[in-house]
């Protein structure tokens, strides 16, 4: 199992929120999430692929009542990038969360960005001027 070390603080862009440097991306393995905290959330951050296409959702899967996305199948469905539950196998989009075998079903998703080969996730609300 890898083990990731987070900066300690964010870097803030407003009140208890801002972006938070989680691990380099050549820390994760291409089509492999791994698993960081966000203050008390555990957030699933997932690399498609061999380059620096990075998605981070949350680590709950809604199915299984489990912590456990981090460790799902990555790949894609009709050109969808999704991670797959490693217990049931449901299906999430990496773009927006949605279930892709239960509508009804969405889980949370997070901002990320690269800089200077490092990954960064936003750490609580969309930053201005992000889609949501």
């Amino acid at each position: 199992m890898n083990e990731l070390h987070m900066s300690e603080s964010p870097r803030s862009e407003g009140a208890g929120q801002g972006w938070v440097e989680v691990c380099g991306v050549e820390d994760i393995i291409p089509n492999t999430g791994v698993c960081a905290l966000l203050g008390k959330r555990q957030v699933a951050v997932v690399r498609v692929g061999e380059g620096e296409e990075i998605y981070a959702i949350s680590n709950f899967d809604p199915f299984s009542k489990a912590f456990v996305l981090s460790r799902g199948i990555v790949g894609d469905k009709g050109g969808v990038p999704k991670i797959a539950s490693p217990i049931y196998k449901q299906n999430f989009d990496l773009r927006t969360g949605q279930c892709l075998d239960d509508p009804t079903v969405r889980i949370p998703v997070y901002p990320t960005r690269i800089r200077g080969g490092r990954v960064e996730v936003y750490s609580a609300a969309p930053p201005p001027g992000a889609a949501s």
